[in-house]
């Protein structure tokens, strides 16, 4: 892994977290004993039809549109976890979403 690649996964996911999390909200970060890191929010959630498309690139829900950001971050994410033979799911909450990224454990 290219220095610096495990901050920058990791800092789009809470950048993400706190982007959709309502003022006084909370994100929830957490590694597992496997080192599998999850991120939660309490946001509007991801509608089921964007679920597909979220770590594509420039991919922007319509509800999203409206508000900062170049549909890059989340698919940054996926091309580092790809890249490493590891992955990044979304998990509806209610509220909010949980964003799973799993790398494998270094040698």
């Amino acid at each position: 892994m290219r220095p610096g690649q495990d901050q920058r996964a990791v800092s789009n996911l809470v950048d993400n977290a706190i982007k959709w999390s309502p003022p006084g909200g909370a994100v929830l970060v957490r590694v597992d004993a496997a080192g599998v890191l999850s991120v939660a929010d309490q946001g509007p959630g991801i509608a089921p039809d964007d679920l597909p498309f979220v770590f594509d690139r420039f991919y922007r829900a319509e509800s999203a549109r409206s508000l900062p950001g170049s549909g890059l971050g989340l698919a940054i994410v996926r091309q580092i976890a790809e890249a490493h033979a590891g992955s990044v799911r979304a998990e509806p909450l209610r509220p909010g979403v949980r964003l799973v990224l799993a790398l494998p454990a270094a040698t």
